[in-house]
């Protein structure tokens, strides 16, 4: 069975083009007069109120480290105001300034012309600054490979791979690539294929096709649910272990941790998934693997500029590769 890249669709804008750089907070001191319509607040509601572009959350954090002073001394963030007292907020500068700047973080790069740039992730590197991330990211490392990239929304970045999976991306470098990439993952005809070592035996090769939403109860999840958005993976069989299987797995949609949720949806989620996988297989071979066993080894496109039909392939991740050699040493 041989899953034709012809045939495989992926990666729609709504689950693969990221949010902008949230703006800039203040970062200097603010200093204002509590309005005599707070009086009676406890003093972390009133600064919820009265700086509504921070989050309670930090400015609470800001009370607790003394960068907020009510007339002239720290407060308690439980005291309450009465209207009149003096506020001074000495912002730190925001995380979020970081985000655009460039970092030396080496790339590998397998392609590049004057409209895109192909690479291959490394296994732990962020694709696009966001919330505990703002810097040692992939856009961080593109800005400082090509600082024209400045320019480009995002700096150029059109598709994400989560942080632990490795392999194949494309970047554009000019706003009118990036457009028509745009384009193309919106109509599915951008092709990519994964590695995926997914635990336990799967007799043969099939398709998982099952909406993928928010987790009902554990938002920082997502799963098979009935009002999600349709998702399509198609899979085959590579290799059988005694514990475990390879896949090759191609996307028809492009949902947020796709391959993994259907995976996992099967009663097989993937090796080393920190999130969807968390039933021990009894193998310590298997159990000590550190991420989420999953490769983008293959990716096809249609050249934004030139209209030609091209595709790249990169071999196996080391790490990935590595414990394939030992299942088979070892007759697993």
């Amino acid at each position: 069975m041989n899953l034709a890249i012809e045939d495989t669709r992926v990666n729609e804008r709504a689950d693969y083009i990221p949010a902008a750089i949230p703006a800039d907070d203040a970062d200097s001191c603010d200093e204002m007069a509590i309005p005599a319509e707070l009086g009676g607040m406890r003093l972390d509601q009133a600064l919820a109120k009265l700086f509504p572009e921070h989050s309670r959350s930090r400015l609470q954090a800001w009370l607790k480290d003394g960068l907020i002073r009510v007339d002239g001394v720290s407060p308690d963030a439980r005291r309450k105001v009465w209207g009149g007292e003096c506020i001074e907020i000495d912002a730190p500068p925001s995380p979020e300034l970081g985000a655009a700047l460039p970092e030396d973080i080496p790339l590998r790069c397998v392609y590049e012309d004057a409209d895109i740039l192909v690479i291959d992730k490394p296994v732990g590197l962020v694709v696009h600054p966001g919330n505990g991330n703002w810097s040692g990211t992939l856009l961080n490392a593109l800005l400082h490979r090509d600082p024209a990239l400045a320019a480009v929304p995002r700096a150029g970045i059109v598709h994400r791979l989560d942080k632990d999976t490795s392999g194949l991306m494309v970047v554009a470098r000019t706003l009118a690539a990036q457009t028509e990439l745009v384009r193309q993952l919106q109509a599915r005809s951008v092709k990519r294929h994964y590695w995926a070592l997914a635990q336990g035996r799967l007799a043969a090769g099939g398709t998982v096709d099952a909406p993928i939403g928010r987790h009902p109860a554990q938002r920082v999840r997502m799963a098979v649910v009935g009002s999600g958005r349709p998702a399509v993976t198609h899979y085959r069989v590579v290799e059988s272990f005694a514990r475990c299987t390879l896949l090759e797995c191609r996307l028809e949609t492009g949902r947020t941790h796709q391959i993994r949720v259907h995976m996992a949806h099967l009663g097989h989620p993937l090796v080393g998934d920190p999130v969807y996988g968390q039933r021990r297989t009894g193998d310590p071979r298997l159990d000590g693997f550190g991420r989420q066993a999953l490769h983008a080894f293959r990716l096809g496109l249609v050249h934004p500029r030139t209209g030609e039909a091209m595709e790249w392939s990169v071999p196996m991740a080391l790490d990935l590769a590595a414990l394939l050699d030992v299942l088979r040493e070892g007759g697993a």
